[in-house]
This record gives C-alpha cells, structure tokens and sequence, in this order.
C-alpha cells in the first residue's frame, strides 16, 4: 500500500511507521489522519507483525494541525467540521485499540494532537530534549478528540493544569505526570527503543492482546463481584489457551516459548 505523508518499514516483527512531512513538522492533514489509520489497521491485521512504533521525520515528532488544514476547517460547516472531527476520533481510537503492542518514539515538538498519538500509543519513550503542549484554548478550541487518551495518561489534576494554561512542558515533566514512560539522550533514542521491543517481541502475542483488552476493562471499573468474576475467567481462559499451555511448558523445560522473536 502506497502512502503519501508515511514511510513504513516491517523488519523482524516490527513495522515502523514514519511521518515523512518534516517540511511542516509533521502536521496533519486529512490525509495523513486517513493515511494513519489504514497503516495501523494494516499493522493489526498482518500476522508478520508483532509490534508498532510510530517516529517522525525531520525536527519533530508531531506539531500538531496543519495550518492549512485548519484554515480550510474554518470555513466549514457543523456537519463538515462533525466529519472531519470523527476522521481524527477515529485515528487516535485505531491506536488505542490495537491488539498489538505500539510505541511511541518521540524527539523535538510534540504539540496538541502530537500529544495524542503519544497517549494513545501504549508506551511512549522520549528524547530529552522532546517538548511538549496543549495549545488548544490560545486558539480558541479544546483538546477534545485527544482529551479521553491524553488524560488517561497524564491524569486529571495535571491535565487541569496543561489544558487550561497551554503552556510548553519539558520530556522531565512529561515523564513525572506519567505522558511518557522514560527519557533519554536523542542519541540513545533508537536503541531505548529497541531494547523495549526486544522485550515485547519475547512474550507471547494473544497474551498482549488479552493483556491490553484486560486494561481496557478493569482500569476505570468498580472493583465488584462482577469484576472480579470476569478476571477469574479471563486467567482461566489464558491457562487454558494454546499460548498458555506453551508458557508453562516451556518455563518448566528451561526453554524459550515458540512465539519469541530475536530483534
């Protein structure tokens, strides 16, 4: 599949999926916002794929909107601008919902729905010198589409703060309020990465995939009977899967279960 705003590369289990325009600091556009969606429903449906992680070309992660999609925005109508909004809606949730394992590799700017697509991802890793900002109100507008993901991640009282004041934050505090998981040198970047998706690429993928729809269902509930009877099944259907009966078979024989994969 061709795209016009992306570069991907699926090497050892791994699709790495650029934004490659570098010239607006990978802003989007409508079609990017299209062009992502089908690459990660794409990365979700190919069994060669393990993992996901998401970079940006140039001097930036993501600026977030486009200006000249945003000056096109301006002049539609509620119907339009309804349509439009669901396009990107629907990107950050395709991230969100994956089955696969997503990384976030984040250097230079990452600015309002930037901000997204790092919460969205399931693990962020970030240069130090990455900055980030919710510069939304300064326009007029709120972090709607990205508000469910990003104070997911970043936790209400801290997104009272960063969506209110718009103010530019450091990779330091990104990684105090919980945005992202851990800095590093912009030189050690790609290898922090790596050695992330050594670790994913060790388990066992219907496990992940049931791990993060497990997340998914008990971050946010009431811990009830009904909770915990739904926990007790969801580890006795993992006992009893193919993957599991693995597991335990190969952890009792001192061997690697048969999905690892070397990176």
């Amino acid at each position: 599949m061709k795209y016009e705003n992306l570069e991907i590369s699926v090497q050892t289990g791994v699709s790495v999926i650029w934004m490659n325009r570098p010239e607006v600091r990978n802003a989007f556009n409508e079609t990017m916002i299209a062009e992502l969606t089908r690459a990660y429903q794409s990365a979700d449906a190919d069994p060669g794929v393990r993992a996901v992680v998401l970079a940006g070309r140039g001097p930036a992660f993501c600026a977030g909107a486009d200006l000249n999609w945003m000056k096109k925005m301006s002049g539609y109508s509620m119907e339009e601008n309804r349509a439009d909004a669901m396009g990107l809606a629907t990107m950050l949730n395709t991230i969100y919902m994956m089955k696969k394992p997503t990384v976030a590799r984040v250097h230079g700017p990452a600015f309002a729905g930037g901000m997204g697509l790092v919460a969205a991802s399931d693990i962020a890793v970030a240069a130090d010198e990455a900055e980030f900002c919710l510069s939304e109100v300064k326009l007029g507008l709120t972090a709607a589409t990205i508000s469910p993901y990003v104070v997911a991640a970043m936790g209400e009282r801290s997104a009272r703060r960063y969506f209110l004041s718009a103010e530019r934050f450091s990779a330091a505090e990104a990684l105090r309020i919980g945005l992202v998981h851990d800095i590093v040198p912009a030189t050690q970047l790609d290898a922090s990465v790596d050695a992330l998706l050594a670790h994913l690429l060790a388990a066992s993928p219907a496990a992940i995939a049931a791990s993060k729809e497990l997340i998914r269902s008990v971050a946010r509930g009431p811990i009830d009977q009904d909770m915990i009877a739904g926990t007790a099944a969801r580890i006795a259907a993992a006992r009893a899967s193919d993957d599991g009966k693995e597991g335990i078979r190969s952890f009792l024989e001192k061997r690697k279960p048969s999905w690892t994969q070397a990176r």
